[in-house]
């Protein structure tokens, strides 16, 4: 971890411990807001030959400061540019949830009966949440059947997620759920329209409590978002720009913003149409064994 993420968990530290009353300070009734500890810009990677966007893991914050949260990934490609590919891979040990921001895709994955492939189509605005547990293929022949209709020309844009699951349960039986976007519970905050992806309302549910967010401000401005002291995460810009946390960091696409310590999270200045996801659970406390596609 660099110096300065380390002193920025230690000066945020301090002040939540302060309104908290720590050390027999007296309580405060107002919520601490979370620094920004990080702005960090997405790594560009190539994924079965094709350009991805890698915002975790993070080459500034080691693994313990985004558990439970392993890799996130955005990809925007054209359907006919996977034709021939062979997309189809294994994973295991953590739920993998793929988000679709533009356009739809058709994908399959091994969790019908005896291990069958099972095929859906991901609309825009739908949730693909795969619990890989103790293996799974995935990702089946993706957009094949778009470009078989004579839509291959379609640009599919998304973010793919990873989450761990604690140790005691990476040997669960996997299981697929398709949560179309009507499913979704959507609210308006001021002038922000959220979309909850994982938390209350939402039909799915990670193997820790967590928090997941799609945070849209179609004019721009502010808003706070609650988060669970417990929690930690960050958010990655999609569009537009901002500035996050008590501490103002500016941030844009395609960027991390780890998050710091606190109970809430505030994005302020925001531009017209800025978008971003906020991630953000309970960690597990324990350190994953990386194998590729298989997190033990």
């Amino acid at each position: 971890m660099t110096l300065s993420v380390l002193a920025g968990i230690e000066t945020a530290r301090e002040r939540y411990a302060l309104k908290k009353g720590d050390g027999n300070m007296r309580q405060e009734i107002e919520a601490t807001e979370r620094d920004a500890l990080l702005v960090e810009d997405a790594a560009l990677i190539r994924m079965m030959g094709m350009p991805v966007l890698e915002a975790v893991p993070s080459r500034g914050a080691p693994y313990e400061r985004t558990d439970p949260f392993i890799l996130v990934h955005e990809g925007r490609f054209r359907l006919s540019e996977m034709s021939g590919k062979d997309t189809k891979h294994p994973h295991r040990g953590f739920d993998n949830l793929w988000y679709v921001l533009q356009g739809s895709a058709s994908t399959g994955h091994t969790t019908g009966p005896g291990g069958s492939v099972e095929r859906a189509r991901l609309s825009e605005g739908s949730l693909l949440a795969l619990r890989t547990g103790r293996g799974a293929w995935h990702a089946e022949a993706v957009g094949a059947d778009e470009v078989e209709e004579g839509h291959g020309d379609t640009e599919f844009r998304s973010v793919l997620f990873w989450v761990n699951l604690a140790r005691k349960d990476k040997n669960v039986e996997p299981s697929a759920q398709v949560v179309q976007p009507e499913q979704i519970p959507k609210r308006r905050e001021g002038g922000a329209i959220v979309r909850v992806l994982v938390g209350e309302g939402s039909p799915v549910h990670l193997g820790t409590p967590a928090l997941i967010l799609d945070v849209e401000l179609p004019e721009g401005g502010t808003v706070t978002t609650p988060v669970p002291p417990e929690f930690q995460g960050f958010a990655y810009m999609l569009e537009g720009e901002g500035a996050f946390g008590a501490n103002l960091r500016p941030a844009r696409p395609p960027q991390l913003v780890l998050m710091g310590p606190g109970e809430e999270f505030t994005v302020t200045e925001a531009a017209p149409r800025t978008r971003y996801l906020l991630m953000s659970g309970q960690p597990y406390g324990e350190e994953p064994v990386f194998n590729g596609p298989f997190v033990d």
